[in-house]
């Protein structure tokens, strides 16, 4: 059997079973309020995790299955949130002064025992096996730590590690420079995973969607050599994309898309080729994994920032609990204690941080390498929220995040770039985030395709597969961004001190 849990059905039947109860019997104020509480990220998370949790609790569905595979886990966001004891009293629906996060559990009280089974089970290694997936290069495998790592704070410790992608041999100097590059990231693999069985995986001349494609994974790759690369159609350039923002006058840069896209990469060499135009740049990163560190130095005209997680949520814990004490009593105040340590505070901790930064544009261009998808939409969605969830703490806003979401939706000020790769999910992944910024109200009209082979001169027959491949998706790209894109070569250097150079390919 297979089953497809849609998040945003699962949230939405979720806020109507809430709210039901209710409607008639409270004034239509206090169901508005009710539905924009439940109208976050985390709302989604609890949802799907809802859905979820039936799979792996239930022994008649344990019964008729031998396994059980998700296509993926619940987030550590997620179990980290279920695990707070006080989500679990009844003081959180008797609170006058609400919740940040645990108030999207609210209709799950009658469901205490079963989520805790769930997460316990997710933790018995006898019954659940947790697989990491990462790409034999190394942020990818410095990204798959970090999960790693998050997930055994949470006692989740039966893990295993997949490498997909791995190229077996090389014909030719482009392929050999991969197989390389491989070994060497294999080679260094973060202590974090060593410890855990690895599998490998090998590079397919194919994108595999469909089930013919996964019935044919295991065997051997047959496919025809392509005599040659089939000619892309026009795209744009580097430069052509750091002129526009250049000639625009572009305040705030965003670098979009999955994780291990090249974000960080991107946002880099913009923010290398406008400090070379003059303009003074900041270069940061809202990713927890804040690989920024790992590809650029400071130079002339730029400014490096990241935002520390754990010194934003101490400053915030901090702030909250001083105001909190000089109006609640000590139980009234506990009870906050533990809603501070709830993911939601994180999140809104950082996000303060988030939106000093680009307050910044007042001054310098501000260019911003964001966390993956997810984590990049929840602080996006705070913007939404952040006002209703200062009330409750009865802080302050500040001046920055008054500017902020205006700023974010002016086109003459804000650019998004979504960058991608020329493979089917990251694509999809890409056109979906396309979809909820514009229904944010966010502007988006530069793509760029990263590391593709299709402007490679190779010979190596599995190399000029995947590139006869990667036709389908750039066009596709192409297509959604009205041919706003630009098409970066697999490079064999790619540091990004010499990257702005290397970037510099003609259009087709």
């Amino acid at each position: 059997m297979v089953a497809n849990l849609n998040p945003e059905e699962a949230a939405r039947e979720y806020r109507e079973s809430v709210i039901r109860p209710y409607i008639g019997k409270l004034p239509q104020s206090v169901i508005a309020n009710m539905e924009e509480q439940l109208s976050g990220s985390c709302t989604v998370e609890i949802a799907a995790f809802d859905q979820f949790s039936k799979f792996i609790t239930d022994d008649s569905v344990s019964r008729k299955y031998d396994h059980i595979i998700f296509d993926t886990a619940p987030t550590g966001h997620t179990l980290r949130m279920l695990q707070l004891p006080s989500a679990w009293t009844n003081f959180i629906s008797e609170s006058t002064h609400g919740a940040s996060c645990l108030g999207q559990l609210a209709g799950l009280q009658d469901k205490k025992a079963i989520y805790k089974q769930a997460v316990e089970n997710l933790a018995d290694g006898e019954k659940t096996t947790l697989v990491l997936v990462s790409k034999p290069e190394d942020m990818p495998l410095v990204e798959a730590e970090r999960s790693s790592n998050e997930l055994r704070e949470l006692g989740i410790d039966n893990q295993l590690l997949i490498i997909n992608g791995v190229i077996g041999q090389a014909t030719d100097p482009v392929s050999k420079k991969m197989f390389d590059n491989q070994q060497k990231a294999l080679g260094n693999i973060p202590l974090g995973l060593k410890g855990y069985r690895t599998f490998g995986v090998p590079l397919r001349s194919y994108n595999i969607l469909g089930i013919a494609r996964l019935r044919t994974f295991f065997q051997e790759d047959s496919f025809t050599p392509a005599r040659k690369k089939t000619e892309i159609i026009k795209f744009k350039t580097i430069q052509d994309l750091v002129e526009d923002l250049y000639e625009t006058r572009k305040k705030v840069i965003f670098t979009m898309g999955k994780g291990g896209v090249g974000k960080t990469t991107v946002a880099a060499v913009i923010a290398l080729e406008l400090a070379q135009k003059g303009v003074k740049v900041h270069l940061t990163s809202t990713d927890p994994a804040n690989h920024l560190q790992y590809v650029i130095d400071k130079t002339e005209n730029i400014t490096l920032s990241k935002i520390d997680e754990k010194a934003e949520l101490l400053k915030y814990q901090n702030e909250v609990l001083t105001k909190a004490r000089e109006t609640m009593n000590e139980e009234d105040c506990a009870y906050v204690a533990e809603d501070l340590r709830s993911p939601c505070t994180q999140e809104i901790a950082v996000f303060r941080a988030f939106a000093e930064i680009v307050d910044k544009a007042e001054s310098e261009v501000v260019v911003i390498d964001t966390a993956p998808t997810g984590h990049t939409l929840l602080l996006l969605d705070s913007t939404l929220s952040y006002h209703r969830e200062v009330q409750r703490t009865k802080g302050e806003i500040p001046d920055s995040v008054r500017r902020l979401l205006p700023r974010l939706r002016d086109n003459t000020q804000t650019e998004i770039i979504i960058v991608t790769l020329p493979e089917a999910t990251p694509v999809f992944e890409a056109e979906r985030l396309r979809g909820d910024l514009s229904r944010a109200g966010i502007n988006n009209k530069w793509w760029v395709i990263n590391q593709s082979l299709s402007l490679v001169r190779t010979d190596d027959p599995l190399l000029l597969a995947r590139a006869e491949a990667e036709t389908t998706w750039i066009n596709l790209v192409s297509e959604i961004s009205d041919k706003h894109f630009v098409v970066v070569p697999w490079l064999q250097d790619a540091s990004v001190q010499n990257i702005g150079k290397m970037l510099r390919v003609k259009s087709a």
